[in-house]
């Protein structure tokens, strides 16, 4: 298993238990001083919505910056990129750490 990848789909992580261990990820592999990550998301459902009430589509892709961008982690963050399509493209992050004091 790869040291710097976490793949939050696999995992089969719901919203809530994706938030902390996101967290400790990221701040596990700052401290290592790892400065490259990869965060798969994966891109959501492409399933026909009819509901009265419209699910939101990939939840953990449009949640993931937002908890990047927050404090603890967002001292740590130089930089947030999509992907290249080998590695998941719009389905997945790279985050650039910053270098350990």
């Amino acid at each position: 298993k790869k040291k710097n990848l976490i793949d939050l789909i696999k995992a089969g992580l719901n919203l809530s238990q994706a938030q902390p261990i996101l967290t400790k990820f990221v701040l596990d592999a700052h401290g290592k001083g790892l400065r490259l990550l990869l965060i798969i998301t994966g891109k959501g459902r492409n399933t026909e919505d009819h509901d009265i009430i419209p699910k939101r589509k990939g939840i953990l892709k449009a949640n993931v910056p937002n908890w990047l961008s927050m404090e603890p982690l967002s001292s740590k963050i130089l930089q947030i990129t999509n992907a290249h399509v080998k590695h998941g493209g719009g389905g997945a992050f790279y985050v650039y750490l910053r270098k350990k004091r």
